[in-house]
């Protein structure tokens, strides 16, 4: 879903720090991303998340 450049990912999360999350994509190896660049958001079923963020970052981090 795009809006001004925006993406929501549904991940799942792994691991969270402080300052970033680490998710599960699918890919062989799970992907750090800085919440600075995301905003995360626990999804009803509990199971997965949703991240926010631009469709930029999404590519850079190799999550679409």
């Amino acid at each position: 879903m795009s809006r001004s450049g925006l993406i929501d990912l549904s991940e799942v999360l792994v691991h969270e720090t402080d300052k970033a999350v680490l998710v599960d994509h699918g890919e062989a190896k799970p992907t750090w991303v800085p919440k600075s660049l995301c905003e995360i958001e626990r999804d009803p079923s509990g199971k997965t998340w949703t991240l926010t963020q631009t469709e930029r970052i999404a590519t850079e981090k190799g999550l679409i």
